[in-house]
């Protein structure tokens, strides 16, 4: 029997709550598709600060970097307002990014058939099965630049600088190549290349890479119209392909398309097998025990895991396939619906696991 090993971060907030349905449910994946998990805990951002000091002790790194895949939760709260630039909790999850070279955040956005109407978006304009994948560059860029504060003339400033390498470019852009190859063969790359010279690189290389790719169509957009298209047009969208801000910004803009941010979830990549696997909604520290977080996006996540990761497709689908059941059948608080019962955490868990 086929066994992996899984590094799980559980984090702060509803972290420890929707993982735990997560790992309940690959769980039941395993018993049913004949391979085992094992899972091991360490500590990320404001518990590890609270256990160690630090936002990522090295215990946790080494954890993860022997583990098959990691499971993480969400970080940060006002808890830890008070700490440090340097020592803040969401420093723990650009740290563990970082340390794992997971470069390739992979952010798909998708409407359930259950979900139409819970979705902002007019029926016709998100249509049937709308899916689209946004690939996030996640280690460079200006979340990773030089930054600092200074003064001049009597005027405090600040700055953050945003700065990408051809290789760093073209690794990302190869990913969102071969995830459109797969999928529809359409890419989108996003850009501010009337403005920035960091995105006039990363254009020319996509120009220059989709030689390699001739199944592919390529268009370009820049980041303020593709903003705009994702709520005019999404249906024109396969894959996106961008830098690490504008694909933060634009995969919680895409969160919509599904109807509640409690349902995205997201994978991690490097260039192994490994990877991280996270729900992309944070730590909602305000709900954290009150049974109202919805831990869908995580048990997506866990999906993820085993489709990218651990060669289980098979076992992905059933996961994905019971989380579309359990919709059908109940509801958590933020995507409640007349006629069917709303949930809590534990309980919407226990129903997906039940239905794989």
């Amino acid at each position: 029997m086929q066994s992996y090993e899984i590094a799980v971060l559980k984090g702060d907030g509803i972290g420890p709550e929707i993982v735990e349905q997560a790992m309940a449910v690959l769980k039941k994946a395993g018993e049913k598709f004949g391979f085992t998990i094992h899972f091991q805990e360490a500590l990320l951002g404001g518990a590890a600060i609270d256990a160690t000091g630090v936002p990522l002790p090295q215990e946790t790194i080494d954890i993860c970097k022997a583990a098959d895949s990691t499971l993480l939760g969400a970080v940060g709260g006002p808890k830890w307002d008070s700490q440090p630039s340097h020592n803040r909790p969401e420093k723990g999850l650009l740290g563990i990014r970082a340390a794992l070279g997971l470069f390739a955040n992979l952010r798909p956005a998708l409407i359930f058939p259950e979900l139409r109407a819970a979705s902002p978006l007019k029926e016709d304009i998100i249509g049937d099965n709308l899916d689209i994948l946004i690939v996030r560059e996640l280690t460079g860029g200006i979340y990773f630049g030089e930054r600092g504060r200074g003064e001049e003339n009597g005027v405090p400033y600040a700055y953050d600088t945003e700065k990408y390498s051809v290789p760093e470019i073209e690794r990302i852009v190869r990913v969102a190549f071969e995830m459109a190859q797969k999928r529809h063969h359409r890419l989108c790359s996003v850009d501010k290349a009337n403005v920035l010279e960091s995105s006039r690189l990363w254009r020319e290389t996509v120009e220059r890479l989709k030689a390699d790719y001739p199944d592919v169509e390529v268009s370009h957009l820049y980041v303020d119209n593709c903003a705009m298209q994702l709520v005019r047009n999404p249906k024109q969208f396969d894959v996106i392909v961008t830098s690490n801000m504008f694909g933060d910004i634009l995969s919680d803009e895409a969160s919509m398309i599904s109807g509640s941010i409690g349902m995205l979830a997201s994978a991690s990549l490097s260039s192994g097998k490994a990877g991280l696997y996270e729900p992309i909604h944070g730590s909602a520290p305000d709900i954290a025990g009150t049974g109202k977080a919805n831990p869908l996006a995580t048990i997506l996540s866990a999906a993820m895991m085993l489709r990218y990761s651990l060669d289980q497709p098979a076992a992905a689908d059933a996961i994905e396939a019971a989380v579309s059941k359990a919709l059908s059948q109940a509801r958590t608080a933020d995507i409640q619906a007349p006629g069917l019962p709303v949930l809590p955490c534990k309980e919407m868990g226990a129903l997906v696991a039940s239905l794989v």
